[in-house]
């Protein structure tokens, strides 16, 4: 079963329970945590899958239909490899473990994709062609693949190959890359499906993720110049001695973050 992913829905990228805790106790065991604390969805992670990948897929699956929870599957390989090659094993898998977790929407990265080669679109248009799971394309922190110029000229070519795509926006990756997140709302806005709502601070030495309201960004803004229904999930890091009540309060939160910046549209 594929449960669509509601209008303006509020998810959990099971990420932010962080990675060690996330393999020590299981993405099942934070996914019934998120749906507790009130999530409409939740975001399995391919990186923290177990060695039996495929059953716990399926686990999360049956917990996930039982619930009502919708599914993404993010998966984090690209879908070019770093030679500038189409990894059809990477899409293939990425694709399987979707449609096996019953998720809507596979979200990958483009990873090594040549521009001004753009050999791969028409084997990936077969791909993907009558898959049950739609394919959105997620801005990451790397210079091939999270940088608005790459992006504008990987979208250009997929369009001419006949093979329009969505996009998952992550709103605080941009800065990982140097790249103005509103700028970045302004370029792909129309064709953003889905939201990673986490802000950015910058530390002497690197960027974090962070809450929305404790970010340096325009986050209101950003929010504003982004479809209104696309869904949106936490990607910031939750923790504490309460975990179900921290995730429920977040999730509160962005829902009243997200009404209050599209209040005087």
């Amino acid at each position: 079963m594929h449960m669509q992913i509601p209008a303006r829905g509020a998810l959990v990228s099971l990420t932010a329970f962080g990675a060690d805790e996330v393999r020590r106790h299981g993405q099942a065991w934070f996914a019934r945590l998120a749906r507790t604390a009130g999530a409409d969805g939740i975001e399995v992670r391919g990186e923290l899958l177990r060695e039996d990948a495929a059953g716990e897929l399926d686990t999360l699956a049956a917990l996930a239909a039982e619930a009502g929870l919708a599914r993404v599957y993010s998966s984090p390989r690209g879908i070019w490899d770093a030679s500038g090659r189409l990894d059809e094993a990477a899409v293939r898998e990425g694709l399987e473990r979707a449609a096996r977790l019953g998720a809507a929407w596979l979200k990958m990265s483009i990873g090594g994709f040549a521009p001004h080669a753009p050999a791969g679109l028409d084997s990936l248009r077969i791909l993907l062609a009558g898959a049950p799971v739609e394919l959105l394309v997620e801005n990451d922190q790397t210079e091939s693949a999270g940088t608005v110029p790459a992006l504008r000229a990987f979208f250009r070519a997929a369009d001419d190959a006949g093979l329009p795509l969505g996009m998952t926006f992550d709103m605080g990756n941009w800065h990982w890359v140097g790249e103005c997140p509103l700028r970045a709302a302004g370029v792909f806005g129309s064709r953003v499906r889905y939201v990673h709502c986490k802000g950015a601070l910058r530390r002497p030495d690197r960027w974090v993720a962070v809450p929305l309201e404790s970010s340096a960004a325009p986050w209101r803004a950003v929010l504003r110049a982004l479809p209104a229904a696309a869904p949106r999930a936490i990607e910031y890091p939750l923790t504490g001695a309460d975990l179900a009540r921290i995730t429920g309060q977040a999730l509160d939160a962005l829902r009243r973050l997200e009404q209050s910046s599209h209040d005087n549209d």
